[in-house]
């Protein structure tokens, strides 16, 4: 018998497909090749299907199993994202627009400058601290190039990606029934729980009658019918901090010989934000809004009027249950996906979430510490959240009621609190940062850009003062920062072409 055996699961039962499911499945096969892993889902529940995106991490995740980008990219209508634009996030002229790029080694020297000319905005002083000028991702997006270099370099950009995401659960599915996952079709009528422990004890399925398993994977959705129906696990709601509940989407046609800027766009409205999520062969678009404040039909005309669509053409309205489970390891039962949580889709960050679920899952699943398993899937989404809030708190738009209530909500985290305070006070962000403690946060890089982007700065700008000493004084040249970016993504191929070459 083999080590692995000792800290393993024997069996496992995911209950629930789509992509969340299928990325566990794969996951946990690649993992312990030799547990016993089946799938099951119901034919007659439809799958989310509309969130595109991605972060790094599913770079990683495509190369822990093995699986090229030419082989995946080309099945999935793929394409590339360098990172995400936000237009109309404030009223502000002079702030219409930055981009959130992916951090890289291109940026170690044009990081620090901005930096620099951040710290010095902050002060009161003059200094151009426009992101966009700073970051290789952000030239990349505007040139429509991907990030993959024409000759062959000791480093590579860090990039995620866009994909049709039906494709990509049909296109995992296939990949986990060749690792060996078993595939059932079927309906869960029961959830039978021991009464001494607590655990689940088996499943019963309309179709297959009683499963029996080690560990049972509730990838079932909002409905969470294991872990918040079954085992009661109380649900901890952000409603309170995010107000978005629902969201429309509509799919348009693309020239396929039409170039591809290698971005989200996602750009504010009258009570939320519209993404834009360019693929191969079309375009994703939606509009993610608060209930309390437009109709779901209200939020469908306004997103045709930007789309310049009629009726013709189809809508998709989903509901959001937007929070976190108080727990997510519950004695034999793990919940991964919309079932464990959903923070708007904003960062795209939900299959970077089930990534670090199912694979912290196990690294301490032989230890069996699932108070402290837990805390850190929280502190990750309660991070996550955070960034996420900070969009809408730090917003300058006046024209509509959601965005006044927005900037004007106190119902923000102690740790949020401490960064915008520190922040508009000039002091050193690192140390709060620091306390974050999770692989998914975000990093120093990502709040100088949104709290600059968004020109969240509390003092106006000066002439800097000759008596400084010059190193604290002068600020960094934006424009060669920018002649740098420029030319270092000269480096680089066309998106379209390379996706075509595929």
């Amino acid at each position: 018998m083999s080590d692995s055996h000792h800290t393993m699961a024997q069996s496992i039962l995911i209950v629930g497909g789509g992509t969340a499911g299928w990325i566990t499945a794969n996951l946990l096969k690649k993992r312990w090749p030799e547990a016993s892993v089946t799938l099951i889902e119901s034919q007659q529940i439809g799958t989310v299907g509309v969130g595109e995106g991605s972060t790094p991490a599913m770079k990683l995740f495509f190369s822990q199993l093995g699986i090229p980008e030419s082989e995946w990219m080309p099945a999935c209508n793929a394409t590339f994202k360098t990172g995400i634009s936000f237009p109309n996030w404030t009223g502000d002229k002079e702030y219409s627009s930055y981009f959130h790029p992916f951090y890289s080694h291109f940026d170690l020297e044009t990081a620090k400058a901005f930096f620099k000319n951040c710290d010095l905005r902050r002060q009161g002083f003059e200094a151009d601290a426009n992101p966009d000028k700073f970051w290789l991702s952000a030239r990349l997006a505007l040139d429509k190039r991907a990030p993959k270099t024409k000759t062959r370099l000791p480093f590579e950009l860090d990039y995620a990606y866009h994909f049709d995401a039906g494709a990509l659960g049909e296109f995992l599915r296939q990949k986990a029934l060749s690792a060996g996952v078993r595939h059932l079709e079927g309906d869960i009528e029961q959830v039978e729980l021991c009464n001494e422990s607590g655990c689940i004890d088996r499943v019963h399925s309309k179709q297959h009658g009683p499963i029996k398993s080690d560990v049972y994977i509730d990838c079932s959705g909002f409905r969470s019918i294991l872990l918040q129906q079954a085992m009661n696990v109380p649900f901890h709601s952000y409603e309170d901090r995010l107000f978005n509940d629902r969201a429309v989407a509509i799919l348009t046609n693309k020239d396929r010989s039409a170039s591809i800027s290698a971005q989200t766009v996602s750009s504010g409205m009258q009570h939320g934000w519209r993404w834009q999520i360019p693929l191969r062969n079309r375009d994703g678009n939606g509009y993610v809004y608060s209930s309390s404040h437009c109709s779901p039909e209200q939020a469908e005309q306004e997103l045709r009027r930007e789309l310049n669509v009629g009726d013709e053409v189809a809508a998709k309205h989903l509901r959001m249950k937007v929070g976190r489970n108080e727990r997510h390891w519950e004695k034999n039962c793990l919940a991964v996906g919309l079932s464990q949580g959903f923070i708007e889709p904003l960062e795209a960050t939900a299959l970077m979430l089930v990534q670090f679920t199912v694979e912290q899952f196990v690294s301490d699943y032989h230890s069996n510490a699932q108070d402290r398993y837990n805390r850190k899937i929280n502190q990750a989404f309660d991070a996550i959240s955070d960034y996420v809030q900070c969009h809408y708190k730090i917003n300058s738009r006046r024209d509509t009621d959601y965005w006044i209530e927005n900037r004007e909500n106190t119902s923000v985290s102690d740790q949020l609190s401490k960064l915008l305070e520190c922040w508009t006070s000039g002091g050193d962000l690192d140390p709060i940062l620091s306390q974050y403690q999770t692989s998914v946060a975000y990093l120093k890089p990502s709040w100088y850009t949104i709290f600059s982007g968004m020109g969240f700065y509390s003092n106006q700008a000066s002439t800097l003062s000759s008596t400084m000493h010059p190193s604290t004084a002068e600020a960094a040249p934006a424009d060669m920062a920018a002649i740098y970016c420029e030319e270092m993504a000269a480096m680089f191929e066309d998106h379209r072409q390379f996706l075509n070459k595929q």
